[in-house]
């Protein structure tokens, strides 16, 4: 985004701060719906989360330091809001982390807002397997297209590590993407 601290002080400014914070949603709103609902799965709850997300970016832009980009600021509110939502499910549920990703991915495929084909929901469920550090680190890179430095900030995560679990994630992927074609070859 060009101007970036202008518009931050606009977004910080009483008299322009409803007009730049809607234009703030029209840039981001999609984008973060996305990243969110990756970690959440479900339209539902990507939604709910999405707007905890927004109101939780309104009332924290005072404390906003600059001190990464404002993108990269609303990722990590975004990332933190998702985390709470799995974390509150977890415990209302008394399931692990992963077992609520899980359970999540067994309703997607009734999710009437799901578009996506066998490929992409064997994709879901192979991503659904991985530990959820993993997970969310191969999302953010595939999906979201974050560079490396940007989901250091993000996750509190060196970015060699990230790089040496992003491509691990891949080749885990690729392997059982073959595999899941193999026996679908060996089937007709």
């Amino acid at each position: 985004m060009t101007g970036e601290g202008e518009f931050i002080r606009n977004l910080l400014n009483n008299k322009e701060k409803d007009k730049a914070f809607k234009k703030l949603l029209d840039l981001y709103q999609e984008r973060l719906y996305w990243h969110i609902r990756k970690l959440v799965i479900t339209h539902e709850n990507a939604d709910d989360v999405l707007q905890n997300t927004f109101l939780r970016i309104y009332k924290s832009l005072p404390n906003f330091q600059q001190k990464s980009s404002l993108h990269t600021w609303m990722y990590r509110i975004a990332y933190n809001e998702s985390l709470r939502f799995l974390e509150e499910n977890k415990k209302k549920n008394h399931l692990s982390l992963d077992d609520v990703s899980r359970k999540y991915l067994n309703n997607l495929v009734d999710d009437a807002f799901f578009e996506g084909d066998e490929i992409q929901l064997k994709l879901q469920r192979i991503l659904s397997e991985l530990p959820e550090k993993e997970r969310q680190i191969f999302q953010m890179k595939y999906y979201d297209d974050l560079k490396f430095r940007e989901m250091e900030e993000i996750l509190g995560i060196k970015e060699g590590t990230l790089k040496s679990s992003y491509y691990n994630t891949v080749k885990h992927i690729e392997k059982n993407m073959l595999a899941v074609e193999l026996l679908s070859n060996n089937k007709v």
